[in-house]
């Protein structure tokens, strides 16, 4: 059987240690790197740079999760320590300080950002991106960004953009849910509208398209996080995400999170069907049962649905993910619960709120208003959103 071909790919990662190390060379270098910090043999960012003659790597940091990816779940607290594999120091970005410090940089003169990001506004690896700008030029220090895809394409954006008024660590500056941009993109729309005024320098990728997505190349695919296991995983991340702000399981627990969605008190069927009737495009709704071994639920039967994306190109996460809220909400009106906070590190917030950006898609739900107008909403800010990105597209 003849293989299915992949568009190559060419990594900032790897165009970086090939084309460009001379960008490096004589600079005492940071990584913020992770798991899905890998080139095309699946090899780790962190012992490539620290093997390279012309690269003098004197520290690591990593995001949430970790460099190595062995810290699970949200609101861990991870500590500073030496990285097995090359012994360099790793700081850890998640934990006491969410931004390097003076002491952390002071054995640096250029920090590398190799994360993939899954192109969603609540995924914090971006929020760390612009932490490190923001640290880079407090202290005097150049900016690398190593770009990858954006494993959803683009090309397309969809949802609300972020109040201001609700920042948090899932959300910085008015993007929408998803923002069909780079990281190099977004480090570039950071730095400049958002007045970051970083030095910074993006190693572009060679062969990608806007209307990609990951699986459609031969970019390798390696989980960003611990929930993140498949590309069809970070497809419908931008629809599920929104179920970590209620008492409804994510999937988490099981081995496809963010595709799978219940709770207990949920009949999978009535479920399904309610769903089904709405007739939104790219997507079916398979009624399942599932316990999940963590997290919400926790050896508990739940009823729910499993996503599964039947055409990408006419799918549409965000809408798909409140009209799947909204069903429960409606159908179980007394064992529906909001989460109650913190999340991500906000203590004073409803977490729904959080994800959301905002209060009015709460409010809409409360309100018993239709999920056409909620989509109606933010169309506006969309066509301006839609003119901003123009100018930092790089592909």
């Amino acid at each position: 059987m003849a293989r299915l071909q992949h568009k190559a790919v060419k990594l900032g990662l790897e165009r970086v240690l090939v084309e460009q190390v001379n960008l490096l060379k004589g600079l005492r270098v940071g990584l913020v790197c992770n798991p899905a910090s890998v080139n095309h043999r699946f090899q780790h960012a962190a012992d490539l740079f620290h093997e390279n003659l012309n690269i003098n790597l004197t520290t690591l940091f990593g995001p949430q999760h970790g460099i190595r990816g062995d810290v699970q779940d949200n609101m861990i607290e991870t500590s500073h320590i030496i990285d097995s594999q090359t012994k360099i120091p790793i700081y850890s970005l998640y934990s006491e300080t969410r931004q390097p410090t003076e002491e952390m940089l002071s054995g640096i003169d250029a920090l590398v950002f190799d994360l993939q990001d899954v192109g969603c506004r609540v995924y914090t690896f971006i929020y760390t991106m612009a932490n490190c700008m923001r640290a880079c030029t407090e202290y005097g220090k150049k900016m690398f960004v190593l770009d990858r895809p954006n494993p959803i394409n683009g090309v397309d954006i969809e949802g609300n953009l972020l109040e201001i008024g609700h920042e948090s660590f899932v959300g910085m500056y008015p993007i929408p849910m998803r923002h069909g941009l780079t990281v190099g993109e977004l480090a570039q729309l950071f730095n400049t509208n958002f007045e970051l005024h970083c030095e910074l320098e993006i190693i572009t990728m060679n062969g990608w398209s806007r209307e990609d997505y990951y699986d459609e190349t031969d970019a390798p695919w390696a989980m960003p996080s611990p929930n993140m296991p498949t590309v069809d995983s970070a497809v419908v991340f931008p629809a599920t995400v929104y179920f970590e702000g209620t008492q409804i399981s994510e999937g988490r627990g099981t081995t496809r999170p963010f595709e799978i969605i219940g709770a207990p008190y949920i009949n999978a069927q009535e479920y399904a069907d309610a769903l089904t009737s709405l007739e939104l495009s790219g997507v079916i709704y398979r009624p399942i049962n599932f316990l999940p071994t963590f997290q919400k639920f926790a050896n508990e039967n739940c009823g729910g649905v499993f996503l599964h994306v039947t055409d990408r190109e006419v799918f549409e996460p965000v809408i798909t993910g409140l009209a799947m809220i909204k069903t429960i909400f409606d159908l179980y009106p007394n064992d529906f619960k909001w989460k109650n906070p913190p999340y991500e590190y906000v203590y004073d917030r409803n977490p729904f709120d959080v994800i959301a950006g905002t209060t009015k898609i709460r409010e809409f739900f409360e309100q018993k208003r239709g999920i056409q107008k909620i989509k109606n909403s933010w169309q506006k800010d969309l066509k301006e959103f839609y003119k901003t990105r123009e100018q930092y597209l790089l592909y």
